[in-house]
């Protein structure tokens, strides 16, 4: 299908990520009344090795304002939106169409987005007789509540990232434990570092270990603090020390070394895949926003 008349389109270059945080920026504010994106997440994306900007994204553009974009991951992963005054177009839909495509001609089979609850672009991916998959929540800690402390078992301690190798120690951790969910794609290391330790501004109190009484790393949290908010965007417990409260002690121990470092409040999402919402309901947190995964055969 065509697009709209006097709009183009082409690759994203590196010059428009600032132009890309803006249009993700006003999306977030007209789906879920917040901005959450910052222009250090799409630096991180696209600094990713296995991510081809030049034939993985796309922007929509009117004059030189881009009005829509989308990039697609590994052929499996969708970011796409358009802006809220260009709504209502066909741009949402010429877009989905595309990222069908791009999927297809990377080798992909599958593709999919996860889209706030409610969102245009939920009812577009309906309309498009997409699929569901998992479903994803933001929680955070209410104003004025704490998260009671978890004692750490006998010997145990948590500490920064210190050397070359708790980075590697780091990725395998988050590795191993995210690759037990179901429909997920392996992350090399050079693209968990350019979100991580890679991110700009990134400092190595943002990645803390648990570590056992033997000196090995067990569990590790990596949060990050933007707007006065303390986001827990990784956290992962070795499968055979699991069971010993060392994720409760991680997550408390991160939102206080957030609170140290300027954060007001505390956040970090989760979804179905991990079976982590009772867990993190327990500990008082509650969801402000919810996410669905639509997806669709290529």
């Amino acid at each position: 299908m065509n697009l709209p008349d006097g709009l183009t389109c082409r690759p994203l270059e590196m010059s428009d990520a600032h132009a890309m945080y803006e249009l993700f920026a006003a999306a977030e504010v007209a789906d879920t009344g917040e901005v959450a994106i910052e222009p250090e997440d799409i630096a991180g994306d696209w600094q990713r090795p296995s991510f081809d900007l030049a034939q993985e994204s796309i922007g929509v553009f009117e004059g030189s304002m881009l009005v829509a974009a989308a990039e697609v991951y590994k052929a499996r992963r969708a970011e796409a939106t358009v802006h809220p005054d260009h709504r209502g177009r066909g741009i949402g839909t010429w877009v989905a169409r595309w990222v069908e495509d791009c999927s297809r001609r990377r080798g992909g089979t599958l593709v999919g987005q996860t889209v706030p609850v409610g969102s245009s672009a939920e009812r577009l991916y309906q309309s498009l007789g997409h699929r569901t998959g998992w479903k994803s929540w933001v929680l955070v800690v209410p104003e004025g509540a704490r998260i009671e402390p978890q004692p750490l078992p006998r010997g145990y301690t948590v500490r920064d990232l210190v050397t070359g190798e708790d980075k590697h120690a780091a990725f395998q951790l988050v590795e191993d434990a995210f690759s037990e969910w179901p429909d997920r794609q392996p992350t090399a290391f050079g693209d968990w570092a350019a979100r991580t330790v890679l991110r700009p501004g990134f400092e190595p109190w943002q990645i803390r270990f648990a570590v056992d009484p033997g000196g090995t790393r067990v569990g590790v949290a990596f949060t990050i603090v933007a707007e006065g908010c303390g986001y827990v965007d990784q956290l992962a417990v070795r499968a055979d020390h699991r069971g010993r409260g060392l994720a409760r002690a991680l997550l408390v121990d991160a939102f206080e070394q957030a609170r140290e470092h300027g954060a007001t409040r505390s956040e970090l999402s989760t979804d179905s895949r991990t079976g982590a919402l009772p867990l993190y309901e327990h500990v008082g947190m509650r969801v402000t926003k919810s996410y669905q995964h639509w997806m669709t055969d290529v």
